[in-house]
């Protein structure tokens, strides 16, 4: 059930970011909806894929960079990429919250272990 809501949230603030790069959404707080459905979509990230993810989160400023110069729709694609990337960005906060927990609890169970 948690996977269906976490992939559900990562479909989410990915129409969404598109959506809202091209559409202006007055009234609606875009950037916090998407920090929102990425801290969801996170909940669930494989370990495996925080590092591809951090890597994303770097990538997508330089690419929105290189797409704005395009003519006519750059600005546009330039949106996209910085709204996807606070989604991956929410998406990694909540997979490096949750490693780090799991992290510290193997720590402090690994004490009390007996040998």
């Amino acid at each position: 059930m948690l996977n269906k809501i976490s992939g559900l949230a990562r479909s989410l603030y990915i129409i969404l970011a598109i959506a809202a790069g091209f559409v202006a959404m007055g009234g609606m707080n875009v950037a916090l909806v998407l920090v929102v459905l990425g801290l969801i979509a996170g909940i669930t990230m494989p370990k495996d894929r925080m590092v591809l993810a951090a890597a994303i989160v770097i990538a997508l400023p330089l690419v929105g960079a290189a797409l704005a110069n395009i003519p006519t729709i750059g600005e546009q694609l330039a949106a996209v990429m910085t709204n996807l990337q606070l989604g991956v960005a929410g998406a990694l906060a909540s997979a490096m919250v949750i490693f780090l927990y799991e992290l510290t609890m193997e720590g402090v169970t690994g004490l009390t272990a007996s040998k």
